[in-house]
């Protein structure tokens, strides 16, 4: 999906970022967490499907709050009152008089302040893994200690943005390096380091609580099953408080912290218009192939925003003709790595290395993972499957300049002249059992 133009809506002296995606009759506000950016949250491949499939049924409407992003900030912290003015001045806006309101995590928060302040507005809320309070008190003594909330904010000078596995605000995405370095990077443009800390100081503050039996409109709460990062009992307190809800816990999937955004999409279409979509989509046996820039987080500090973008678009465009050229399929761009199909594995290994090798006459280097097997080719041309998670696993397994590819690919290419070191037995993260890696000899 090309991406969507940002606009500004005046609320007070501030203008606040939003932009619109979609036709369909139904309007259907994001209510981000405080940290966001919605220019950089469509190169977060799980987001971006996301956004796309609600906007598929919906008029979808998207903002960053203030101090965030791309809206205007505002000195000290900004008081969820005044963000309440924030998601009206958007529906000003846009022209919309009754929409629904869609959040995550402690974006919660605002979107029942604002249910239960303007319920004229609000024909339904979504809430997926809801934090109405983030500390602990005696009737809610599942959350963080103050101390344990102390020692996260005080992190946020080390950590904000950086592109690491001990990050506590990327713990979801820890064993996904492409995810993590596209979330550092959002994390990064969403706000700086101080004001990152100052923000968390005024989310761990806030108590909803109070507010939830007051919320009228019909309420769906997702949750990831297998989600040990937050504890259920915040979505259960929600379900318990609100009178009119729906509970959806979700099977496993993905490292944005979403889990599986289609399963996800599927819930929240069916909660809001009645319909649950057949999938339809064709099954085909294919080699995927996943290339990823090594270094890509430094090499954009270095060069600064409009420069990297320029490197990006050379870099895809050179990919996307090494691809066709040995008769594959580029499926999408994933940020600073791309996803691609191959009928045969012999060509995917040959593109791969061509890759490798046209990618260093741009200064950049990059790691790539292969696997043959059955996936799903959708309508729109994307691809989906236990291969497709398998490729991508691979790819993260790779060093700067590796070609590495399963025993799968390794055994359907005998016999094609390509040399392939054994590196080895692997597990690979949410795939079961281990899995045998080969190295494509330079």
């Amino acid at each position: 999906m090309e991406r969507p133009e940002t606009h500004y809506a005046q609320s007070g002296d501030l203008q606040i970022a939003y932009q619109v995606v979609g036709d369909g009759p139904l309007d259907l506000v994001f209510v981000p967490m405080t940290v966001s950016h919605i220019d950089a949250a469509w190169d977060v491949p799980e987001i971006a499907r996301l956004l796309e499939r609600l906007a598929s049924f919906s008029r979808l409407i998207a903002f960053d709050r203030r101090g965030s992003g791309m809206s205007d900030g505002t000195p000290g912290v900004a008081s969820l009152e005044g963000q309440v003015d924030d998601v009206r001045a958007v529906l000003r806006a846009v022209g919309s008089e009754q929409a629904v309101l869609l959040s995550v995590f402690e974006g919660c928060a605002l979107s029942a302040l604002f249910a239960a302040s303007h319920p004229e507005l609000v024909r339904a809320l979504v809430m997926m893994t809801p934090l109405p309070r983030i500390l602990w008190a005696p009737d809610y003594d599942w959350a963080l200690t103050a101390e344990q909330r102390d020692e996260l904010v005080g992190a946020a000078p080390s950590y904000w943005g950086r592109d690491s596995p001990d990050n506590p605000w990327l713990r979801a995405a820890a064993g996904d390096p492409e995810t993590r370095r596209t979330l550092a990077r959002l994390q990064r443009m969403s706000m700086s380091p101080a004001a990152g800390a100052k923000v968390q100081e005024i989310v761990g503050a806030t108590d909803v609580r109070q507010i939830l039996p007051s919320i009228q409109c019909p309420t769906l709460v997702v949750r990831q099953a297998d989600d040990v990062t937050i504890d259920e009992r915040h979505s259960r307190y929600v379900v318990e408080h609100v009178p009119d809800t729906r509970y959806v816990e979700l099977g496993p999937g993905g490292s944005s912290g979403l889990g599986d955004v289609d399963a996800l999409a599927d819930e929240i279409e069916h909660f809001l218009t009645g319909v649950r979509r057949q999938v339809v989509s064709e099954r085909l046996l294919a080699t995927v192939l996943f290339t990823d820039i090594v270094g890509s987080t430094e090499r954009a500090s270095e060069l600064g925003d409009s420069a990297w973008r320029s490197l990006l678009e050379r870099h895809d465009a050179l990919v996307r003709e090494e691809v066709e050229r040995h008769r594959g399929r580029f499926v999408k761009s994933l940020g600073d790595g791309v996803l691609a199909v191959f009928d045969g594995p012999s060509r995917a290994i040959s593109s791969a290395a061509a890759i490798r090798d046209r990618v260093a006459e741009l200064g950049l280097q990059i790691r790539a993972g292969l696997h043959t097997g059955e996936c799903e080719l959708f309508p729109d041309y994307d691809v989906g499957g236990l291969a497709v998670h398998i490729g991508s696993r691979i790819s993260s397994l790779a060093g700067s300049g590796e070609v590495l590819v399963s025993s799968t690919v390794r055994d359907l290419s005998v016999g094609s002249g390509q040399t392939l070191t054994d590196r080895g037995e692997h597990e690979l993260k949410g795939v079961p059992g281990s899995w045998r890696v080969f190295a494509l000899e330079a």
